[in-house]
C-alpha cells in the first residue's frame, strides 16, 4: 500500500485530496497545513510520496524540497500541486518529482497520483 502525506493549508482542499486517495489502494500517514510541521513530521512518518502544495513552501522551494530529501533516510517521491498550470514548466528546477493542477479533473488527479505511486514503486 503506498504510503501518502498530504501538506496543504487549506482544509477544505486536503480534504478533497484525502477523499481522492483513500478510494484508492493507498493510506495517508500524515497531513499538515504549514511548512514547518510538514518538515518535522515527514522524515518520522516515512510516506512513499508527499503531496504539497506549492503555497505551504518557503519562498526558497528548491532549497525547502532539497532539505527535506536530506532530512529524509528514505527515496521521497514529492509531487507539487497548484493552481497555477504556468509553474508546470518550472516544477522540475525546483526539486519536485512531478506536478500536478488543481484544476484538473479529480479522475485525472487519481490517475497521476497513481502514477506517483507506481513509479515510486519501480525506484
Amino acid at each position: 500500500m503506498t504510503r501518502i502525506y498530504l501538506a496543504d493549508a487549506k482544509f477544505a482542499e486536503r480534504l478533497a485530496m484525502r477523499m481522492l486517495i483513500l478510494n484508492r489502494n493507498m493510506m495517508i500517514v500524515g497531513e499538515a497545513a504549514d511548512w514547518s510541521t510538514t518538515f518535522a513530521q515527514v522524515p518520522v512518518s516515512h510516506p512513499d510520496i508527499l503531496v504539497v502544495d506549492w503555497n505551504l513552501l518557503s519562498s526558497m522551494p528548491a532549497s525547502a524540497l532539497q532539505e527535506l530529501r536530506k532530512a529524509c533516510s528514505f527515496k521521497l517521491f514529492i509531487v507539487l500541486i497548484s493552481h497555477l498550470n504556468i509553474l508546470h514548466q518550472s516544477v522540475f528546477f525546483i526539486g519536485a518529482d512531478t506536478f500536478i493542477s488543481k484544476a484538473e479533473i479529480p479522475e485525472y488527479i487519481v490517475e497521476l497520483l497513481q502514477s506517483a505511486a507506481d513509479c515510486k514503486h519501480l525506484k
